[in-house]
This record gives structure tokens, sequence and C-alpha cells, in this order.
């Protein structure tokens, strides 16, 4: 089954998160062993793009899409199971004097 977004077909988890956001993911993470030229040129996109009228919204909608996909994997996230604490055994000595 194939899925898109608009006209798009997204493949995979980082492609759904590039079309619900409008950027490329790579422009807010980063990439490995990008050296720090690459690293301020990227900022700098980053900061033009979120000055624009379109993309103003787009830290919110980055913690609205978090909230859901927590909301949808809650049960996964938070599967907390209890460790049992293990219980100290003592061997009581049988040696001595009955009373």
């Amino acid at each position: 089954m194939r899925t898109y977004i608009g006209h798009q077909q997204a493949v995979s988890v980082d492609d759904f998160v590039e079309l619900a956001l409008g950027t490329p993911l790579e422009l807010w993470l980063g990439v490995e062993g990008e050296n720090e030229m690459e690293r301020a040129a990227r900022l700098d996109a980053a900061r033009d793009i979120l000055a624009d009228p379109e993309y103003r919204s787009l830290p919110d909608d980055v913690a609205r899409i978090a909230a859901e996909v927590i909301e949808a994997r809650a049960p996964e996230l938070f599967n907390v199971v209890p460790l049992v604490r293990p219980t100290g055994r003592r061997r009581f000595s049988r040696k001595g004097a009955a009373a």
C-alpha cells in the first residue's frame, strides 16, 4: 500500500516528518560530520525559514506532532513494569539447645 501526502509519496518515517513539517529534517537536526561553517549556514537557513510568515507556527506544529506521536504510542512508550526486589533470604540455624 502506498501513502501519499498531497502529491508526495511518503515511504519512510522521515518522509512523513519532512512532509508534515514542510522542511527537510536534516535542516533542524544536522548531518553527521558537518563542520562549523556548514552548521552555521544550516542554522542561518533555519532562522530565515522561521522568520517567514508561512513557517512561524513551525515550533508549535513540531510540538503538536510530537504530542500526537506520544499519545498514539503511549502504551508502548510507557509500558513500565515494576521490578521485583529480591528479598534477602535468611537461613535460620537450627543449632543450639531446644527449649
